[in-house]
């Protein structure tokens, strides 16, 4: 139950984050928007070292390198996805497929779902969907292109997720620290590399440093959530992400929910009550 309370909050802080990051790219490009959160998100991690403690073994190093380097190609491979579109056929493709490879990585290692979770967790599958999908999504038809984009998105998420639960348990937030400190480096790298691309808007400061705490937040929580609980059922509410930022939407900037969404949140609900049971 705790880690599925923590798999629920590390789902709406990335909800939260997503909805502010994306508010800051319309104001910048997308590259100035990090080159605030990253440094912002890796600054938080810093400040909880002294709480949770973090050890730097080579297991620690490794496992938080490739978390952080799957994190820096979700990144692009993502915002690419969402600039082709459509959004409302791509994004549900790339919500679906960073849970459904953490789940398959869970089963394999193992994990066992009881009656509950055998009915939750596909219901889960479907809510991740019906949440993300929006309207017209029925007769939008992305290219190929895009859609191996928002299937490369995806599994980058998804493998940053798995790297992150294959660090050693007793290594508190050091692979988070690793992780954020090379995804921030690679992707300050590209900024500065394409700095005459960017234009001259000025990146939204306070929204970008607070999308970057939130996905700190997120990160935490959810690795939080798999050392205490499966992979299979925590990474399948973590992609319930989608919500968070609907919801948000819909209050911040008055954008309406249509029925499929709305069925998706019951179906959500439904699911991680399910989950709970597991």
């Amino acid at each position: 139950m705790i880690a599925l309370v923590l798999a629920l909050g590390s789902s709406l802080a990335y909800g939260c984050a997503d909805f502010l990051g994306g508010l800051g790219a319309r104001k910048a490009h997308v590259l100035r928007t990090v080159t605030i959160a990253a440094p912002a998100s890796l600054a938080v991690e810093l400040l909880l070292w002294p709480l949770l403690g973090a050890s730097f073994g080579p297991a620690t190093l490794a496992w938080g390198a490739a978390s952080g380097v799957a994190s820096a190609a979700a990144f692009v491979l993502l915002y690419r996805t969402l600039a082709i579109g459509p959004m409302s056929v791509l994004s549900p493709v790339t919500a679906l497929v960073s849970a459904a490879l953490p789940v398959g990585v869970g089963l394999l290692q193992g994990e066992r779902l009881a009656v509950a979770g055998t009915v939750g967790l596909p219901l889960a599958f479907v809510a991740v969907v019906l949440v993300s999908a929006g309207p017209g999504a029925r007769s939008a038809r992305p290219s190929r292109k895009a859609l191996l984009l928002a299937f490369g998105a995806g599994a980058a998420i998804a493998l940053q997720l798995v790297f992150l639960h294959q660090a050693p348990a007793d290594s508190g937030v050091g692979p988070l620290i690793v992780g954020r400190a090379v995804s921030s480096l690679l992707t300050l790298s590209a900024a500065f590399a394409l700095r005459r691309r960017l234009g001259p808007e000025k990146p939204a400061y306070a929204m970008s440093a607070a999308a970057g705490a939130l996905d700190s937040v997120a990160n935490l929580l959810f690795l939080l959530a798999a050392r205490g609980g499966d992979l299979a059922v925590v990474a399948v509410i973590v992609a319930l992400y989608p919500a968070g930022t609907v919801l948000l939407a819909r209050k911040a900037l008055g954008e309406r929910l249509h029925r499929g969404q709305l069925i998706g949140l019951g179906a959500a609900a439904a699911a991680v009550s399910l989950l709970a049971l597991n």
